[in-house]
């Protein structure tokens, strides 16, 4: 894989230059590309232009490739948003997290491969580290675009799981801040109160590192790491549904975590916690057939049986029943702000194990679905296989607007499991 940090600094220094770099991952893409199938689209001759333009060595991305999800807005681009609806769909202006990539010297090279409106219905990509296995989704192209090495950093959403879960299939690092610090404007809405921006790469270094970049903030963390913090293991109630694979992997990673300082400790979730877990869904659904309601209205052959089906269940969603739900949700939010009084970060499941055989589905989020309504910030943390040699990641996951923080203990068990 592409080293994100280590490439800007490189470039930075006069060793690399971005046409060089680009010339790499043009190369990989070549290679990888017809078999895996990361891309909606490429443009790499504009993005081949871009990385000889002058001054943009000097930017804090440095002429980085970046892959964008095909659900958010690019004018020099199609944004197809997953659904033949939108089939060459050119939108006006690029969406905000886009500019905040070119204004930092990152380069777009392409639009990565999502499910139907980043909803369940697959793409067509395949899982670099086992092509016969799912590479999650519904950020499925731009995990797979980084595990392939075909660019060091990629954007994708989470509305459920759709950054930790793919993440956690290919292999990668996955970052999902905490809500809302990265703009959602000019994505296609699923859920309003759930849609979040995240980053892959190769390590935790490298997401923390693009997302300073990118907004200005104080995340780059370098080789800094945690000292001794308080780590909580948490397996929730929905611990039985983990594989075996799953359980080994936690277990792994907290001993491995403790060898390297960490006060590890297991830890039960609060009941306002657990209740909140269950009423996900019922804010989603809601507000995802609010969001789609013109292609409900206009385009409903057009949406995949699956989807459709889906929004026609969540008619029966009433207002109040939406509302109670938001209050349980905010309870929660304040219960799990309680928590962390006594703990610097959660360990838990990922995924409920490794990347699922076959490519009809993309896996369940049952493990990431309450940290996502939590708005917390969530880093999957790769570096452990199963038996057979895919990977199984582990999730960290921080106090609300304490990402730096959470970079960190990730960075801790990211280096404590490579031994």
């Amino acid at each position: 894989m592409l080293l994100a940090r280590d490439l800007a600094l490189d470039i930075q220094s006069g060793r690399l230059s971005p046409g060089d770099l680009m010339a790499r991952c043009a190369d990989a893409i070549a290679e990888r590309e017809p078999e895996i199938g990361a891309f909606v689209t490429l443009d790499l001759a504009a993005a081949r232009q871009q990385a000889a333009a002058e001054g943009v060595a000097a930017r804090p991305l440095a002429g980085l490739p970046f892959g964008v999800k095909d659900i958010i807005d690019t004018r020099d681009l199609p944004t197809e948003y997953g659904s033949a609806i939108y089939a060459g769909h050119r939108p006006a202006t690029d969406a905000p997290i886009v500019t905040q990539v070119k204004r930092a010297g990152g380069i777009v090279a392409g639009k990565t491969v999502t499910t139907e409106f980043a909803h369940l219905t697959p793409g067509r990509t395949r899982n670099p580290r086992n092509g016969a296995h799912t590479p999650g989704g519904s950020s499925s192209g731009s995990a797979a675009a980084v595990a392939a090495g075909m660019l060091p950093l990629a954007i994708g959403t989470q509305t459920g799981g759709s950054v930790i879960r793919p993440a956690a299939f290919c292999g990668v690092v996955g970052y999902k801040p905490t809500f809302r610090t990265l703009p959602t404007l000019g994505m296609k809405t699923f859920s309003w109160q759930l849609d979040t921006m995240g980053l892959f790469g190769a390590r935790v270094q490298d997401v923390a590192f693009a997302a300073g970049a990118m907004t200005g903030r104080a995340l780059d963390i370098g080789a800094e790491r945690a000292e001794r913090p308080r780590i909580g293991v948490v397996r929730t109630a929905r611990a039985a549904q983990a594989s075996a694979a799953a359980h080994d992997a936690l277990e792994a990673a907290a001993r491995a975590a403790e060898a390297a300082g960490a006060q590890v400790f297991t830890l039960d979730l609060p009941e306002e916690l657990e209740a909140a877990d269950a009423i996900h869904g019922v804010i989603q659904d809601f507000e995802a057939w609010i969001a789609l309601s013109d292609e409900y209205d206009h385009h409903r052959g057009a949406l995949s049986a699956g989807l459709r089906a889906h929004l026609d269940a969540a008619v029966g969603i009433g207002v109040d029943t939406y509302d109670e739900a938001r209050r349980t949700a905010k309870r929660a939010r304040q219960r799990l702000g309680d928590l962390f009084a006594d703990v610097d970060a959660l360990l838990t499941f990922s995924a409920p194990g490794p990347a699922p055989e076959g490519l009809g589905a993309t896996g369940s989020p049952m493990f990431n679905r309450l940290w996502t309504l939590m708005g917390s910030p969530c880093i999957n943390v790769p570096g452990l296989v199963d038996g057979a040699g895919l990977p199984v990641g582990v999730q960290v996951v921080g106090r609300f607007g304490r990402d730096r923080a959470a970079l960190l203990v990730a960075a801790l068990v990211e280096q404590a499991i490579a031994g």
